[in-house]
């Protein structure tokens, strides 16, 4: 239920308003909108009687709303939600790019790839230090080894650092990471995801390989339930008949998310078809279709890289890459965040 105040509302009436309605065992959550003031009520409203909260002085409407994500939606928090990261703003009307190597190899490699993406422009650098991978004898990721070399590519180059958990038991391993990433195969790891909601710390969560996206915003509300509200959205592809690329970019996802949801909405180009040359021209849509920021991958040697080398962009691509970005989003009037 979404209660919207009228303009003359009293912080007293409003207190009052609230402690009343928090009588009937349901959580309140006062959001100031640039246009609005509003109380969402989370929980079981069904006891509630909406005329009675209607014929309170300060109450211009009464709204039940019926997707069972409450602290997503945008009906319940009107303005875009902007989480700040190392001076990096996500949400709000930039566009940031995260890049960087699909897994960190080596520390030349990570040093690298870092230096060559922030003289392109990235904003913020990408690498999986815990890798998941479809065959149990590939690279796994060189655990806690590989989030220390993404912070001394972070002292060096100053972008903060973006790398996927994939176990609870390694929460302790990521308090000095900026954004923990929660991949595609764990999106619904619901304890993991209740965990993250213990925390403060930013958390990208990409869309799972067949999951709808009352599914993703679902298990956004998983982590936001539990009191932390910096949530991304990301967009990689999803499965379905076409097999000439890894994945199906659904680029729908970006006006559809940001209608229902105000959580900034991440496009990720190369888990999602797979392939070098197509990460530019779904780059460059992506930005068209109103993403937040893109995450893309870039290897210094990608013949060589010890995993999804195929998809990845030599530093020289990812400059000329982000030469057109920057061409586009200034079109879109949307900068890119430097």
């Amino acid at each position: 239920m979404i209660i919207i105040l009228k303009d003359n509302a009293q912080e007293k009436q409003i207190d009052e308003l609230v402690e009343w309605v928090s009588g009937f065992g349901v959580k309140t959550n006062l959001v100031n909108g640039v246009h609005q003031r509003i109380i969402g009520l989370i929980g079981d409203t069904t006891r509630i009687d909406v005329e009675s909260v209607q014929a309170k002085d300060i109450v211009e409407q009464v709204k039940r709303v019926q997707e069972p994500y409450k602290n997503a939606n945008r009906r319940f928090h009107p303005d875009d939600t902007v989480i700040e990261v190392r001076g990096r703003k996500l949400g709000g009307g930039n566009l940031n790019v995260i890049a960087g190597p699909c897994s960190v190899e080596c520390e030349d490699q990570i040093l690298q790839t870092a230096i060559a993406v922030k003289e392109a422009g990235a904003t913020m650098l990408r690498g999986g230090a815990f890798k998941p991978r479809t065959s149990p004898y590939a690279f796994q990721g060189l655990g806690k080894e590989g989030i220390n070399l993404l912070i001394k590519a972070r002292e060096i180059t100053g972008l903060p650092i973006v790398t996927e958990i994939m176990d609870l038991s390694d929460l302790d391993l990521f308090a000095d990471v900026d954004i923990v990433q929660v991949g595609a195969r764990n999106m619904q790891n619901f304890t993991l995801l209740k965990e993250l909601g213990n925390s403060d710390k930013p958390v990208l969560l990409k869309r799972g390989l067949s999951s709808t996206l009352q599914e993703l915003l679902m298990s956004a509300e998983y982590i936001m339930a539990g009191g932390n509200s910096k949530v991304i959205l990301c967009e990689r592809g999803i499965r379905t008949f076409e097999p000439k690329t890894r994945n199906t970019l659904d680029l729908s996802a970006v006006p559809l998310l940001k209608h229902h949801s105000h959580l900034p909405v991440v496009i990720d180009p190369s888990h999602a078809t797979g392939i070098a040359k197509l990460v530019e021209p779904m780059s460059l849509a992506a930005v068209a279709s109103g993403c937040d920021a893109l995450e893309i991958e870039v290897h210094n040697d990608p013949k060589n890289a010890w995993s999804d080398g195929a998809q990845s962009l030599t530093p020289e691509q990812f400059k000329e890459t982000m030469r057109k970005i920057k061409a586009m989003s200034e079109f879109c009037g949307k900068p890119l965040d430097i």
